[in-house]
């Protein structure tokens, strides 16, 4: 009896694959010969999946994007609204080893994003719905309207920055030291407004 593939089993299988080769090899070299190596894949079975590297590239970074938004679905319900804020954003940081590897590989896109038109779009994607999460945040605390964008942005900025810092220096952007930062920034924007 022939033996059945789960396709979306071997999917996630190769995403993690790419995601091995791009950390230890670089991005460059997540071919996908070298992909189909690293899965213990023909380059006829992945080709079944992924016509070409970018095809391959694409689903990749739309798995981080899928992963991240599953997560946050996942959250248990949180009625405070900081507290629900601190928890949305510590599921867009490097705050476990597996976010830091989801990470990494993002950061790692980001210059083939420029010259990719489908990397391209996926990460304005990507750009995109952290923009309107950082928007929705800021409008869940209730700060006020004429303020509303900029703190977004400051937002959006801060959490791109702890992100990148955390790729680039883990021993000063830890967990702890992001959650602290991201607690403390929110605490500020829930601050009401001094008298002048």
């Amino acid at each position: 009896m022939p033996r059945t593939v789960d396709g979306e089993q071997r999917r996630q299988d190769v995403v993690a694959a790419v995601w091995r080769v791009i950390l230890r090899d670089g991005l460059d070299r997540a071919s996908v010969r070298n992909v189909a190596s690293e899965a213990g894949l023909s380059m006829g079975s992945l080709r079944h999946y992924f016509a070409t590297q970018s095809e391959l590239l694409a689903f990749t970074l739309r798995a981080i994007i899928e992963r991240i938004q599953q997560r946050i679905a996942a959250l248990p319900p949180e009625p405070d609204e900081r507290r629900r804020a601190e928890m949305v954003l510590a599921e867009l940081l490097p705050m476990d080893a597996e976010r830091a590897v989801e990470n990494r590989v993002w950061l790692a896109f980001t210059a083939r994003a420029m010259v990719d038109p489908k990397l391209g779009a996926l990460q304005s994607e990507g750009y995109a719905l952290l923009r309107e999460g950082c928007r929705t945040v800021v409008r869940s605390l209730e700060v006020p309207a004429s303020a509303g964008d900029r703190e977004a942005d400051r937002l959006h900025a801060l959490v791109d920055g702890l992100a990148v810092h955390a790729a680039t220096h883990p021993e000063v952007a830890t967990p702890a030291r992001m959650r602290e930062v991201i607690a403390a920034h929110l605490a500020e924007l829930c601050r009401p407004p001094e008298d002048v």
